[in-house]
This record gives structure tokens, C-alpha cells and sequence, in this order.
């Protein structure tokens, strides 16, 4: 009686997979300049195998080690927060679509370390922030350059941006490929953390996505393992969007982790209808970013949970919520977490607290949205009033 609906959900997987896939030439340079957009440099570290006879620059074959690029992406001026305009053909209109305007192989760990320090001084103290972006699962190299691009300008992010691309096949029926591959990548992600942290950067924030949260995890379990679980201070942030990682493995990455000083941030949904066919393909096994029904067991872990169930989707799976949350919601939740304002009140003021720092991000998008936040602090959940989208 199970197998219709498994079927379906497989068929709009696929659907959606297939839909807005990149020109294979996305990556091609152009010189063309567009009155009005904007730009933004990515320095790349990956275990993918190079490409230099495509336009894709790496495929989706496994390395022996660790590889190096930059990228430059330049964004159109009418562009729509939380999309990526792909160019239905390359290398693409920059008045309309993303397109690439510089692309160069970075080759060995020093000439990065030395491009990565570079931009580093580059920016004002205040901004030298090393932002590390781990993609997820079915996603090939150019889809994670655009779409870190994407995720910097919408944030207008002021540091310096690092893609940590592995790697995926970008195939829907490559989902066991894709997770033994980011099981091979697991030390390289740790090494482009400690390259971060020893860039010049103040801070390192770690975002990761989908699949990407496996890998992320267990860098950082390795990282506490070799003693220097927080990067010698300067890991700032941990996001988790949309994690797919079965819900007992999360608790033992976690119980070897320890509670963070800092709690993580992680971002769930019940709709989330890939993580949904992830557990179907893992054998019906939850994974933790649809976990809905007890957020508490997961705070106490050490980790925030950002229920965005009542939230709409940019996406027809549900599973890239994070860019229908206000740019700057997760940085001014901090904010007032760092103030003081730990969430730790009685339960008559939970609902005014929590309403007043939705209220502080701005004005609703259409209708109110139902976000519910846990904090490892107390372990009490309170819808917050609205939701923030540029």
C-alpha cells in the first residue's frame, strides 16, 4: 500500500531535479559586462576530480586529495532573492542570468593559503569573517558555485566566502555514490576548516546543506577528537539546513562532539519532501532536518532547532527553506542571544519575548509564519510572530 506514494514522491524528486538544471556551460567566462549587477569572488576547495577539457572545470569524480579554484560571479540586477536565474545557454545574458567573469585552478594548498590571506586583509577588521559553504546531496560544481554566490549577496555577506564542494554526481539515482563520497571527504572539509582559521581570519562560520551536514559534523567530531573542536576559538557559528543525517547518527556525532559552547543553529521542516525520500532510501529511517516531533531531545544536544514548517518554500521539495528565511534573522537572533536574551523567561512570556524579536526583524511577508524555536537553554518551544524575507 506504500509503494504508490514512495513512487510518487521519487517521480518529484526527479521532476524537480531535472527542473532549472544548469547549461553545462554555465561555468564559461564571459567578458560582457551589465550596467547594474554585482559581484561576487568565491575561493573553492574540493575533492572533486579536475575537468580542464569541459566548461564544468571539475566533475563529479572522486580526487585522491584536495583541490583548489577562484571564481568570480557576477549577478544580475533584477535578480530574485533566494533563485538562481540560470542562463538557459552559455555563458548567459549578465543583465538576466548568472554568469561566470573569471574562473582560474588554484594549484596546491600554499598558493591558496596565500590568495585566502589575501582577501582576508583585503576587508575592514570588523568583516573578516571566512564564511565555509558545504553543499548537499545531487549537486554538481557549478550548481554550488551559483548558489553560494546566490546565498552571499542575499545576505550581503561582508567577509570573505569559501565553498567546500565534494563530490556529487549531481545524479538523482547517485544517492549512494554521493553519500560514500562524503564520507571520503570528511578530513579534506576539517583541513579547509583549519585553513580558514589560520587565514587572518577573527571568525569562521560553517553552513552546510542537506548531505552537506554529514560532513560537516563529522569534521568537526574529528576536530574535537584531534582536541581543537572550536578551531582555536575562531568557529563562530555552525548552521545546519536542512540536515540529512539519520537522527541516531546526529546524536552520536554529537554525544563525541560534546555540547558546544556556542550552540549550533539548525533549521527543520516537516515538509521537507527530500529528506522525506532520503529516509525512504535509508531504509525508513528519519532524518534529523524533518524531525519535528521532539526538538527538544535535539536542543539538548547543544543546538537551536528553527522549526520552519509553517513556512513557505522557494522550492518544490521544501528542502531549501533556509533562503525563505530573512537574510539577516539567524545573525539577529544571535545578536540577541549574545546580548543576554537567552530565551530563558517563564512560560506566560515566552510568546511576547519570542514576538518581540520577530517584530524587530522588520515587517511580515503575506501572511504570519508559524517559526518554532528551541533552545538547549530551557527546552521550551514558542511560535515566533514573523518572519523576515527581503
Amino acid at each position: 500500500m506504500r509503494s504508490l506514494p514512495r513512487l510518487a514522491l521519487l517521480a518529484v524528486l526527479a521532476l524537480s531535479a531535472c527542473a532549472g538544471r544548469p547549461d553545462e556551460g554555465a561555468l564559461i567566462p564571459t567578458d560582457v559586462p551589465a550596467p547594474g549587477a554585482s559581484e561576487v569572488e568565491i575561493l573553492a576547495t574540493t575533492t572533486r576530480l579536475r575537468a580542464p577539457e569541459t566548461p564544468a572545470m571539475f566533475s563529479g569524480e572522486r580526487s585522491d586529495g584536495i583541490d583548489f579554484a577562484r571564481l568570480t560571479v557576477s549577478i544580475p540586477p533584477a535578480h530574485k532573492p533566494g533563485a538562481v536565474e540560470w542562463p538557459r545557454r552559455a555563458p548567459g545574458d549578465p543583465a538576466r542570468h548568472f554568469v561566470t567573469r573569471q574562473r582560474d585552478y588554484v594549484d596546491g594548498e600554499g598558493a591558496f593559503r596565500g590568495r585566502l590571506e589575501a582577501a582576508v586583509r583585503a576587508k575592514a577588521p570588523e568583516n573578516r569573517t571566512v564564511f565555509v559553504f558545504v553543499h548537499g546531496y545531487n549537486t554538481a560544481f557549478d550548481e554550488g558555485v551559483y548558489r553560494l554566490a546566490q546565498i552571499v549577496h542575499d545576505t550581503d555577506f561582508p567577509g570573505v566566502p569559501v565553498l567546500f564542494t565534494w563530490a556529487s554526481r549531481g545524479s538523482l539515482l547517485d544517492y549512494v555514490y554521493d553519500r560514500d563520497s562524503a564520507t571520503v571527504a570528511r578530513d579534506a572539509l576539517e583541513q579547509t576548516l583549519r585553513i580558514a582559521a589560520d587565514s587572518g581570519a577573527r571568525n569562521v562560520v560553517l553552513f552546510a546543506h542537506s548531505m552537506g551536514n554529514w560532513i560537516a559534523v563529522e569534521a568537526l567530531r574529528q576536530a574535537k577528537i584531534s582536541g581543537n573542536p572550536d578551531l582555536g576559538g575562531k568557529l563562530t557559528d555552525v548552521v545546519l539546513a536542512s540536515p540529512d543525517i539519520d537522527v541516531d547518527v546526529f546524536r552520536a556525532q554529537m554525544d563525541r562532539y560534546g555540547k558546544p559552547d556556542k550552540p549550533f543553529i539548525m533549521m527543520v521542516s516537516q515538509d521537507d519532501r527530500a529528506l522525506l525520500v532520503s529516509s525512504i532510501l535509508a531504509g525508513d529511517k528519519p532524518r534529523v532536518g524533518g524531525y519535528t516531533e521532539d526538538t527538544a531531545a535535539i536542543a539538548e544536544l547543544g543546538v537551536v532547532v528553527i522549526d520552519l514548517s509553517n513556512v513557505e518554500g522557494l522550492d518544490s521539495l521544501n528542502h531549501d527553506k533556509f533562503n525563505a528565511v530573512a537574510p539577516g534573522f539567524l545573525q539577529r537572533l544571535r545578536d540577541r542571544l549574545a546580548a543576554g536574551d537567552d530565551l530563558e523567561f517563564q512560560e506566560t512570556s515566552v510568546g511576547e519575548t519570542i514576538g518581540t524579536i520577530g517584530r524587530n526583524l522588520g515587517g511580515a511577508v503575506g501572511t504570519t509564519a508559524g517559526v518554532i524555536i528551541t533552545t538547549p537553554a530551557t527546552i521550551l518551544t514558542a511560535p515566533v510572530e514573523a518572519i523576515i524575507r527581503r
